[in-house]
Formats: structure tokens, C-alpha cells, sequence
């Protein structure tokens, strides 16, 4: 027989069941993981009101060899785009700010697109190419992405002391000179895309 006591204390019980896993979504929301290779606190300025940290001109620095085999199984070399603004994200199939993020970078990707501004992603800490091949098709992303299920990739390509991903999501900008020129560690907007993309543009 369940007893007022009883249930009170069932109902204080899924109240703080309740609060914990929306305090668990909150965080997940935040960012997926911390730590992501790459280490570092990196170089630039202080972190914007938009999330977004940037390097002057003259301080920027090329980032290590990014190149290797994409999603689709194509050789992809980020040099190869030197010229162009390049938008760098990086992304995990099983984490929910990237999947809450991607529609933005579809958006932003197809109304750049012939104006001097590439995308590409990099796919980490995967356990294979089922779930995140399923992840680009579904969200439809206009731009590849390179595999890089370890890690060693960004690890390489983004060395500590520089703007490197810390987190999932990170979108890593390049310049037309290839260099590292600005960095988010968290889940960021069309809006703040372009942001960042147009003054990269206008740079003499």
C-alpha cells in the first residue's frame, strides 16, 4: 500500500530525476566533448559575444597538412583551396549541436558558393562511415567532409598554439592565404557565418 509519505517522496524523486536530465541536455547542447585533439589554448584575440575568436591579419599562422580521404572515399587536400576563404567544421555524427548547427552551414555553404568561399568538414571520433555518410545525406551538406575517426588528422593539421578545435562542434576560418584566421568552439549561426566570412572576403 503506497502511503502519502511514499508518494511524496516518488514525486520529489522524478522531480530530481526530471531536473538532472534536462540539466544533461543543457550541457550536451553546450558542447559535446571537451578536449577534442588539438589541445591548446590557442592564439587571438578575446572570445566575441558570438563565440568567435579572431587573429589580426599579420599574427596568423598556416595550419599543419590537412589532406587524406573524405567520407566518400576521394582524396581531398584543404591546400588545394588556398585563394578562397575556407570554412573548416568540424563535426561528430552522434553529437547534437553539430546536427542542430548543420542546417546553417547548408544554408551559408549554397549562397556562398562561386564567390570565393569553400567549405569542408572534418568527421571525428566515429566508429565507421555508416552513421556519418547517413548524417550528410540526411542534412543534406553541399561540401565534403574528411574521415578522421582518431583524431590524427586535427591533431596534425592543428598543432597546440594555434587556433586549433577543442570541442564538437569547432569551425576553424582560413583565409585566402591559408592561414588560420578565426575559430568557434561551439554550435554557431548563419548570421555569425557570414560575420566572419565577409570581412575574410574583403581583405585586400
Amino acid at each position: 500500500m503506497t502511503t502519502p509519505g511514499s508518494r511524496g517522496a516518488v514525486r520529489n524523486t522524478l522531480t530530481t530525476l526530471t531536473t538532472l536530465v534536462a540539466l544533461a541536455a543543457a550541457l550536451s547542447l553546450a558542447a559535446c566533448e571537451a578536449g577534442t585533439p588539438g589541445g591548446g589554448t590557442g592564439a587571438g584575440g578575446p572570445v566575441g559575444a558570438d563565440g568567435v575568436s579572431t587573429v589580426p591579419k599579420g599574427k596568423r599562422v598556416l595550419p599543419g597538412e590537412l589532406k587524406g580521404d573524405t567520407l566518400d572515399g576521394k582524396r581531398l587536400d584543404v591546400a588545394g583551396s588556398r585563394g578562397q576563404v575556407v570554412v573548416i567544421n568540424v563535426w561528430g555524427s552522434w553529437c547534437p549541436p553539430c546536427i542542430a548547427e548543420a542546417p546553417h552551414f547548408v544554408e551559408v555553404a549554397k549562397e556562398t558558393e562561386g564567390k570565393g568561399v569553400a567549405f569542408i568538414g572534418i568527421d571525428t571520433r566515429e566508429s565507421g562511415r555508416i552513421a556519418p555518410l547517413a548524417f550528410q545525406k540526411d542534412l543534406g551538406l553541399p561540401y565534403p567532409s574528411l574521415y578522421d575517426p582518431t583524431g590524427k588528422l586535427i591533431l596534425n593539421g592543428f598543432p597546440k598554439g594555434t587556433l586549433n578545435p577543442q570541442t564538437l562542434p569547432s569551425t576553424i576560418f582560413l583565409d585566402r592565404d591559408g592561414k588560420i584566421a578565426a575559430r568557434a568552439l561551439r554550435a554557431i549561426s548563419a548570421d555569425t557565418l557570414r560575420k566572419v566570412i565577409e570581412p575574410l572576403l574583403a581583405e585586400k
